[in-house]
């Protein structure tokens, strides 16, 4: 089974993240969304509500597991026997950001990162931007999933 990760604070979840997760379903047999979880970062969205949001933008879909973790992606990877992490890239601040990230953790473990480019429509989303537009009352359901709904 090929079996990869997709690690992210995902506050909230974004229609980026959505486009990366969608088209990796068909490269891998199951994708772990994995909210990682940083005592010293300040979330506008609660655990619970991140993985809820996740959870009702894939339900129905049993290629989709949503887990929570601390430490090491790498770690969490060998503990859910994932043999690759999945990331998305925006644009090229992304790609050295993300390679440098890829080869601690090959270095660490013989996990491989799969990067896949977002769709040009969705390369500027982010979740800062996000949350950015929900602080400032804008209207931010064009740049999420249905499911995130504050």
């Amino acid at each position: 089974m090929k079996r990869a990760v997709f690690p992210g604070s995902f506050d909230p979840i974004t229609n980026g993240h959505y486009d990366i997760i969608e088209r990796g379903l068909k490269l891998f047999d199951e994708i772990i969304l994995a909210i990682g979880v940083n005592a010293d970062k300040k979330y506008m969205f609660s655990l619970e509500q991140r993985q809820q949001f996740i959870e009702d933008a894939f339900k129905g879909e049993p290629k989709i597991k949503v887990k929570t973790y601390e430490g090491l992606t790498v770690d969490f990877c060998i503990k859910e026997n994932a043999d690759f992490i999945l990331r998305g890239l925006r644009n090229p601040a992304d790609f050295e950001f993300e390679k440098a990230i890829a080869h601690t953790n090959r270095k660490l473990q013989k996990i491989e990162t799969v990067f896949l480019l977002t769709s040009s429509g969705k390369s500027y989303i982010s979740s800062s931007i996000v949350r950015d537009v929900i602080r400032n009352n804008g209207d931010y359901t064009l740049l999420v999933p249905d499911a995130v709904r504050v």
